[in-house]
């Protein structure tokens, strides 16, 4: 087995996916990035959301919108629903897993705030729930997919947006959607605080 040349295969995908997604979702990812922009002018918060490595970049977001991305600024209300163990596992005993999102966004959302929803398959059914959650408070929704979008981008309404990166390989997805994250953190900063600090 060659695993010098699976590594190089692993870098060479990730590029090319990357590049398709350049093409495709420059203009998905202004559209959100405005809409994150017009809910914390507007003094909305953004709730995050997702599983396992989805988890991870939820709170990825959340973090760099709460400390700083590449700036020096104020800290931008942000919370990740993932975090809180004790929450989630009452929920998930007490009700069921796939409320583990939803009740949290009942509680803690308003009109005013946006839902960033991760899924790669768009199948996930908490975040289907988190969703149908989030338009129940009137919420705006940024969904982050891949392969065809699954049955989140058949949800999605009004001002919504999806994101949805042009792979149908979880890695590749995933890897693509840590950059738009990236891309999201700078458009909010530039939009609110102007140039980045280098």
């Amino acid at each position: 087995m060659d695993t010098e040349l699976r590594i190089k295969n692993h870098f060479l995908d990730s590029i090319q996916a990357k590049q398709q997604a350049l093409e495709e979702l420059v203009v998905p990812i202004q559209h959100a990035g405005n809409c994150m922009v017009h809910s914390l002018l507007g003094e909305g918060k953004i709730l995050t959301c997702g599983n396992g490595g989805s988890a991870g970049d939820a709170q990825h977001f959340s973090a760099e919108l709460l400390n700083r991305f590449e700036k020096e600024r104020p800290g931008l209300p942000a919370i990740a629903l993932t975090t809180d163990s004790s929450t989630i596992t009452a929920i998930a005993n007490d009700y069921q897993y796939d409320e583990i999102f939803s009740k949290q966004i009942l509680a803690l959302g308003t009109a005013r705030d946006v839902l960033l929803a991760i899924s790669t398959s768009g199948n996930s059914a908490n975040i289907i729930k988190a969703v149908h959650a989030a338009h129940e408070r009137g919420m705006n929704v940024v969904s982050l997919t891949g392969k065809d979008g699954g049955n989140l981008a058949s949800l999605l309404c009004g001002e919504d947006i999806e994101i949805r990166v042009p792979s149908i390989r979880t890695a590749r997805i995933q890897e693509v959607h840590l950059l738009i994250i990236h891309c999201l953190c700078d458009f909010i900063d530039t939009l609110l605080f102007g140039g980045v600090e280098k």
